[in-house]
């Protein structure tokens, strides 16, 4: 096992085990939270833009993943004020798919099992110039040109893996967004949308514009991931299977 120092790599190949192990966790993690938040997703499939939605407001998006998708369920709101005004809410005329409970519990879980992982990753990398060196892209690097030359590259051929690094640029720039863009929106739109949270730093949701606002940026970086996650998988498919499974599991390559 090579020490933190090594960037990540043992021997020249493989990975390092405290990569390895944050990989894991984190991957454990990661797939506990898509499946619930898909299931938290499912019980108010609406999207919307500023601090209040509800099904009698105007929504972003609806995604057709439950029996709540497009229900149209209410009865007609009467008047309940002297002037003639409607009450605010109204009365559901269909049976609610709602799993909410036992799947915002173990949301909560995983993502602190992820946050904590994934800031074990981050120190370890940023001492030992893993991340510097191996994962985000240099300045020179970041030129349309050789962007362009990598995607036809892989288009052409995928290359064969090394079991670690160094890295393509692709490789590069797709750790980078997940690392230092699209996980840390994960955190703080999380918290955002935390009642208790919004009480005590009510800024947080402020930043994006509403609590709602944040759940919906919350979804965008979720889609965002799980495209990484299936980009990932396919490539390590592709790349050589065996050789990336060993180098992730027993930290060799050969």
């Amino acid at each position: 096992m090579a020490p933190i120092g090594s960037g990540g790599i043992t021997g020249g190949s493989g990975h390092a085990l405290w990569v390895r192990l944050t990989h894991g966790l984190g991957a454990a993690s990661l797939i506990t939270l898509a499946f619930t938040g898909f299931v938290i997703l499912m019980a108010h499939p609406r999207l919307y833009w500023g601090e209040a939605g509800n099904d009698l407001t105007p929504r972003l998006l609806e995604l057709p993943v439950s029996r709540n998708y497009k229900h149209g369920g209410y009865e007609m709101r009467t008047s309940a004020f002297p002037d003639g005004g409607h009450a605010v809410s109204a009365v559901r005329t269909y049976d609610i798919f709602n799993q909410n409970g036992w799947a915002r519990s173990l949301h909560f879980l995983a993502a602190w099992l992820l946050l904590a992982t994934g800031l074990a990753y981050l120190a370890a990398a940023l001492a030992g110039g893993h991340l510097r060196r191996d994962l985000v892209p240099r300045a020179g690097e970041l030129r349309a040109r050789l962007i362009w030359q990598d995607i036809r590259a892989h288009l052409a051929r995928v290359p064969q893996a090394q079991g670690g690094p160094p890295y393509n640029l692709l490789q590069k720039l797709a750790y980078t967004l997940v690392l230092l863009v699209c996980a840390p929106l994960m955190v703080v739109t999380g918290l955002a949308m935390s009642p208790a949270v919004n009480a005590a730093y009510p800024f947080l949701a402020g930043l994006f514009g509403g609590s709602q606002s944040a759940r919906t940026v919350h979804f965008v970086c979720f889609t965002l991931l799980a495209l990484f996650l299936v980009v990932h998988v396919t490539m390590v498919v592709m790349s050589g299977f065996r050789r990336q499974i060993r180098a992730m599991t027993l930290g060799r390559s050969v």
